[in-house]
């Protein structure tokens, strides 16, 4: 069994891609091919963003945005402890402080009820994470910056991509939206790849300039920018996906149903996805205060599992210096209890009733 099942993915989906391949072999354009507008366009269509700008990854998303709001040195970014890493580096590569909210205990999101006290006169922009597929409660969000400043807000929406909110989708929530295309995201491509979307027409113009070293147009360079660009055959790969994209976020949403009703009948603790918003879980993700006893239980049957997130980023060597020592009890504790479990869209029902029955085995058994 796959934690993440992506050779039944690429079986499904072999012929589309690969002529997709070819065609980018064939003309020969692998930087700034035509495939590249072709993805922005659909990406922008399927979310209702005005602009998307695709990038070299979801860590270039984020840092582009940043740079493009003109964050930098001394100021900070309103984020959450609880996420990976590329979330806070790019605050922290441009000179700017991360100020850590603690999450909520039941969907692992940053707390909203806690942002507010966390802005100073140096408060910058607000990036919460839509952590594990279900996006934040952008609303809420949007309305604290709105109200202080009219700051702006990132969403990484590196594993949210598909998700809904209120019936609109991850990426057109805020000014800005960033989402991965790295080949374990809810839509991948075969390496790295990203985008960033934008209904601010002046926003959207300066991260394409970013993403190609600053330029205007060839060898004139109006800002300071990255080599931030996604290669055409990435885009290819996408575009290739995209064809069954529909189908495979009803299926994440299925498989994710049936996972909540076996686990809540088992009595199990689980992320919780709220009413008013889908998820398409990047990741299926439950709690235990006995991890490592499940772990260990699932490894002894053969079934892959994960942590995400075993240590929350404030409490790593590089950031602990933006953070008190007690600002993420939440985080702290969640980070001991959460175990992801295997999940695709391509996940076939005798392999999530093998993983069900392993986590039953344990609800019923000893703890050790």
């Amino acid at each position: 069994m796959n934690f993440i099942d992506l050779a039944a993915q690429y079986e499904a989906l072999r012929d589309p891609i690969n002529n997709r391949i070819q065609r980018v072999l064939d003309h020969g354009q692998y930087i700034m091919g035509p495939e590249v507008a072709e993805l922005e366009g659909r990406l922008a269509q399927f979310t209702g963003s005005k602009h998307c700008i695709t990038v070299a990854s979801g860590t270039e998303a984020l840092l582009i945005s940043l740079m493009g709001l003109g964050i930098g040195r001394d100021d900070e970014v309103i984020t959450t402890p609880f996420t990976f890493a590329a979330t806070v580096e790019v605050i922290v590569l441009l000179g700017a402080k991360p100020v850590f909210v603690d999450i909520e205990p039941e969907t692992c999101n940053i707390d909203v009820d806690l942002i507010e006290a966390a802005i100073s006169p140096r408060t910058k922009a607000i990036m919460p994470v839509s952590l594990y597929g279900q996006v934040a409660d952008m609303d809420e969000i949007n309305a604290i910056a709105a109200r202080n400043g009219g700051l702006p807000v990132i969403e990484d929406a590196a594993q949210s991509l598909g998700a809904t909110y209120k019936g609109r989708r991850s990426c057109n929530l805020s000014t800005v939206g960033c989402t991965s295309f790295f080949p374990s995201k809810p839509l991948g491509c075969f390496g790295d790849g990203g985008a960033m979307f934008t209904n601010d027409d002046e926003l959207a113009k300066i991260f394409r300039e970013i993403r190609i070293h600053g330029q205007t147009k060839r060898y004139e360079h109006s800002r300071v920018g990255v080599g931030g660009r996604m290669d055409t055959l990435q885009c290819a790969i996408v575009l290739a996906k995209m064809d069954r994209f529909d189908w495979e976020i009803e299926r994440r949403m299925a498989i994710g149903a049936s996972y909540n009703e076996a686990v809540d009948r088992m009595g199990i603790r689980r992320v919780v996805q709220r009413r008013d918003r889908t998820s398409v879980f990047a990741q299926y993700t439950v709690f235990a205060d006995d991890r490592d006893a499940l772990h260990a239980r699932f490894s002894a049957a053969g079934v892959p599992t994960a942590i995400h997130y075993p240590t929350p980023i404030n409490r790593q060597s590089p950031y602990k210096q933006y953070c008190c020592g007690d600002c993420s009890p939440v985080a702290d504790g969640i980070s001991r209890q959460v175990l992801s479990l295997p999940f695709s869209a391509d996940l076939t029902p005798a392999d999530q009733h093998r993983v069900l029955d392993v986590l039953g085995a344990h609800s019923r058994g000893p703890r050790s």
